[in-house]
């Protein structure tokens, strides 16, 4: 799995609106990008709420925040739709940027929870792993970017 010090990949996805997005050109600004297993399930619902509901804090920082999960961009089309979610979510339908972030798995059988901050020069400053506890995820971003 990637750690700090090391840089972001140069990965580009489909987002919710089948727009293609590339990471690399949020380079300039600190970024919150956040794996997560699957669309409408109960911890993911959580984190993606609670990111939401902390969005104007990381604007405030000059951050973005981006989630990646392998749904489809229908699905996070719909998802964004029903929660308001006012930040990029990104299709990994083919497990490219899962692969380029060294992801692990959650008992090797579903993709695990991991968020990386990225600084403005794009080198990750920290990642953050709690599979089942996604208030933690947002609390440790927002301490992270607080102190960029």
């Amino acid at each position: 799995m990637l750690k700090k010090g090391d840089k972001l990949p140069d990965i580009s996805l489909e987002d919710q609106d089948g727009k293609t997005v590339t990471l690399h050109s949020f380079i300039g600004k600190p970024l919150v990008i956040y794996f997560y297993p699957k669309n409408n399930t109960r911890v993911c619902t959580a984190q993606a709420c609670g990111f939401r509901d902390n969005y104007e804090a990381f604007l405030d920082l000059n951050a973005e925040i981006i989630g990646i999960s392998a749904d489809s961009t229908d699905s996070h089309k719909k998802v964004a739709d029903k929660r308001n979610l006012p930040f990029i979510l990104l299709s990994d339908a083919k497990k490219e940027a899962r692969k380029a972030f060294g992801l692990p798995s959650i008992l090797g059988l579903l993709p695990g929870r991991v968020t990386f901050i990225v600084d403005k020069e794009g080198i990750i400053k920290h990642t953050f792993r709690a599979d089942f506890n996604a208030s933690k995820h947002i609390e440790e971003a927002l301490k992270v970017v607080q102190s960029l």
